[in-house]
């Protein structure tokens, strides 16, 4: 599906009826990651999966705005205006799970519960950040993002998936390959400049699901605790065998984990008032 969101054409893969769930996918990856859960939980809910701009089907715009989080969050509650959606479970992995946090900065009152996917609340240490640059430099000027699939896509599956599913590894890598080195590059800067979310943890007050691969190199077991500590009520849930992609190394049992948490959401009431910070 597709239509013209926020000044650009996006494009969204949706599946079931009843109450919405917004899966956000990561970083330089597209929404087919979440083929297993657009099975899986359209029985019940009303799924939705953007390829954020730039990525998958979706136009990048125009070159002279940056490609930021909030950038981001805006295109997914235009999006949600578009489908008539006035709240939603927002699910992010990855740099997704940067823009569920900037989405709920923005949108709060749109938000009915959080699920936070491999991902990090703090901002990148300066190395990491001068690290994204230079690789955005170069993947601008040899044209290509093979040398972020080469770097990155060790990281992202568990050696377990490699080895025992080297179907699995070879469909990240396809996926990878379909973006874009314009859109792969300033999604790299974006990342590297994006807000510190770590002060925002306390202020969440709707349902959370912090969810972490045992097998996650890239934001560990001990990045989720630190979230799941942050958040009032939240939950963690580990899932073993996988890496920095769970819904797509080890579908069902991410999949168990998600419908337990979405199945225990009370009725999608209004929102509590915000927390007062004193």
């Amino acid at each position: 599906m597709g239509a013209r969101i926020n000044g650009t054409e996006l494009e969204w893969r949706e599946r079931g009826s009843g109450d919405a769930v917004l899966l956000i996918h990561g970083f330089p990856l597209n929404s087919a990651m979440w083929g297993a859960q657009l099975t899986a939980l359209s029985t019940d809910w009303r799924v939705i999966a953007p390829d954020l701009r730039g990525f998958g089907a979706s136009e990048l715009g125009s070159p002279d705005v940056a490609l930021g989080m909030d950038l981001l969050a805006r295109d997914l509650a235009g999006l949600l205006d578009h489908l008539g959606i006035e709240r939603a479970v927002v699910c992010g992995l990855s740099m997704g799970g940067y823009v569920a946090f900037e989405f709920f900065r923005q949108f709060r009152d749109r938000v009915r519960a959080l699920v936070l996917c491999d991902t990090r609340a703090g901002q990148d240490p300066v190395e990491t950040q001068r690290a994204r640059g230079t690789l955005a430099e170069r993947v601008t000027a040899e044209n290509t993002i093979d040398p972020v699939i080469e770097g990155l896509l060790p990281k992202l599956v568990s050696s377990r998936t490699t080895r025992r599913n080297p179907g699995v590894v070879a469909m990240v890598r396809a996926m990878m390959q379909e973006a874009a080195p314009d859109s792969v590059a300033r999604a790299l800067h974006s990342m590297a400049t994006r807000a510190d979310s770590e002060p925002l943890l306390r202020t969440i007050d709707v349902p959370t699901l912090v969810l972490v691969g045992s097998d996650d190199v890239i934001t560990n077991r001990g990045q989720a605790e630190m979230m799941a500590r942050g958040i009032r009520g939240a939950r963690l849930e580990i899932v073993p065998g996988a890496g920095h992609l769970p819904p797509v190394e080890q579908p069902e049992e991410f999949n168990q984990f998600l419908n337990q948490f979405l199945d225990d959401l009370p009725a999608n009431a209004l929102p509590a008032p915000p927390l007062l910070a004193y």
